[in-house]
């Protein structure tokens, strides 16, 4: 079920008339599991079994983790298996297309495996509550966050995998932080205005910028890309970039809004990513909760930075290499992450820790660390929007065709197509958000832009009533 579907709408204003019923505060979890069930069923009946065994699954492993008389083995075996679900289900189709025929027997067999929705997360949401599980057990300073009582932590498991704000796409919430939120809840309690801004800019991102701009970067495709000018290939793959931060980044926004309307905080996804200056800084604000997952569970695991530089590089690119993998079966996307891990292991190679690597001469004045800062910046973004070209165009080889043609096809037609002038328009707000966002203590920005903040939120959602694209599903509902 879409986001920005009348269904959707419906369904989260009859559970908001039920939940708030006082006479029914008490079964408050069960209408949400009720209305999680309905959001998920709707698109994915079929595979609602595997949900369900998903969320008993972690339930039973992660209190075995805390209150069994092994521990060890139960948080292993609830991981591993966790992770056998997912390479079943996510994995089969890729092993099947690599390595036999897909015409018949076994290789028939593994492509015709369905690929449950939001799997990659509420497989990630399972093993964080595994691994915390038997993390708190082992810290006897820290009071568990496992209920005692089995049933409870069944129940209070099965919300926090099943809650459908989060479930398709995230963001990741750690299950100790969730669970504290699993209270009795009070309309009186609701932050109606955070509520109505991030839904009112998450629409925004996505109903206007993103399912606008995917009628225009559509031509970034194989094979009508081979006839497009330099320049057109140019702005298509920057108009691609702001439309993959106003998809994911507008979905990340409706989730915490309409989460907050039923009392729950789920954590920050992004955090204006195209203003890093390295790419260390930009996963520290793309995709946030992924990032801090695969830090807190893959890389410090591998030894992070603890066993020598070489090792630290080594550890950097394996856990991009995974992290790309995770979010699709397919070799392009471990080519992401690989892509990936090499930045971030080369700039720690040559620039430590520093947020910025290009520095301008010796020279140390505010004017010159500004100019260096936006160097960088545009630097990292160039980079990172190359590397949206293996989503856009999973097939390697026509990724790699795609940045031969921009250095080729200068003569091909205009070196830049009048048509792709709405990718500019609509590439606009996108930019003015990151540079509002960099001059938020700008004492004139204060005065005269900050102050009447309630109007900007007005003409957005003016634009969003009557300039919104075509409705498209969620680019990481595919994950």
């Amino acid at each position: 079920m879409l986001f920005n579907s009348w269904n959707f709408i419906f369904l989260v204003l009859a559970t908001f008339c039920l939940y708030y019923i006082p006479l029914l505060r008490r079964y408050q979890i069960y209408i949400l599991l009720l209305a999680s069930t309905i959001f998920y069923a709707i698109d994915s009946r079929w595979m609602l079994l595997l949900l369900f065994l998903s969320a008993l699954l972690n339930a039973c492993s992660s209190y075995a983790a805390v209150f069994g008389k092994r521990p060890k083995l139960y948080a292993t075996l609830g991981i591993c298996l966790n992770l056998l679900l997912l390479a079943i289900f996510k994995y089969s189709g890729l092993v099947g297309t690599s390595f036999f025929d897909t015409n018949n027997g076994i290789g028939h067999f593994l492509v015709s495996i369905p690929l449950p929705l939001g799997i990659s997360f509420y497989t990630f949401s399972g093993i964080s509550l595994v691994v915390d599980a038997y993390r708190g057990r082992l810290d006897t300073t820290t009071e568990t966050h496992i209920s005692a009582n089995f049933l409870q932590h069944v129940k209070n498991t099965f919300l926090y995998i099943f809650f459908f704000p989060k479930i398709l796409s995230g963001p990741i919430a750690k299950s100790r932080d969730f669970f504290a939120d699993i209270t009795p809840k009070y309309i009186k309690d609701i932050n109606w205005a955070f509520v109505f801004k991030a839904l009112v800019v998450g629409y925004f991102l996505k109903m206007v910028i993103a399912d606008n701009l995917k009628d225009f970067t559509f031509w970034m495709t194989f094979p009508h890309f081979q006839y497009r000018g330099t320049g057109s290939l140019i702005v298509m793959l920057f108009g691609y970039s702001m439309q993959m931060f106003s998809d994911f980044a507008g979905y990340s926004l409706i989730a915490i809004g309409v989460a907050a309307i039923f009392g729950y905080h789920l954590p920050t996804n992004f955090l204006f990513p195209y203003i890093s200056a390295s790419f260390r800084e930009f996963w520290k604000r793309w995709h946030i909760t992924l990032s801090n997952f695969l830090m807190e569970y893959l890389y410090i695991s591998l030894g992070g930075n603890r066993k020598g530089k070489m090792r630290t590089y080594i550890n950097l690119i394996l856990t991009m290499m995974l992290g790309g993998l995770w979010h699709g079966a397919a070799w392009s996307y471990l080519v992401w992450g690989t892509y990936h891990g090499l930045c971030l292991a080369i700039e720690r190679a040559v620039c430590g820790r520093r947020d910025s690597c290009i520095m301008i001469g010796k020279v140390s004045s505010d004017n010159m660390k500004k100019v260096s800062r936006w160097i960088s910046i545009t630097f990292v973004f160039t980079m990172v929007s190359i590397g949206w070209l293996f989503f856009a165009l999973p097939d390697f080889s026509q990724a790699l065709l795609y940045i031969k043609c921009i250095f080729s096809n200068y003569g091909t037609f205009a070196f830049v197509d009048p048509k792709l002038l709405p990718i500019i328009i609509y590439s606009i707000p996108v930019v003015v958000y990151h540079i509002l966002y960099l001059n938020r203590q700008n004492k004139w920005f204060g005065r005269y832009v900050f102050k009447y903040d309630y109007v900007w939120y007005g003409i957005m959602l003016f634009i969003i009533l009557t300039n919104s694209g075509s409705a498209n599903s969620f680019i990481y509902f595919q994950f």
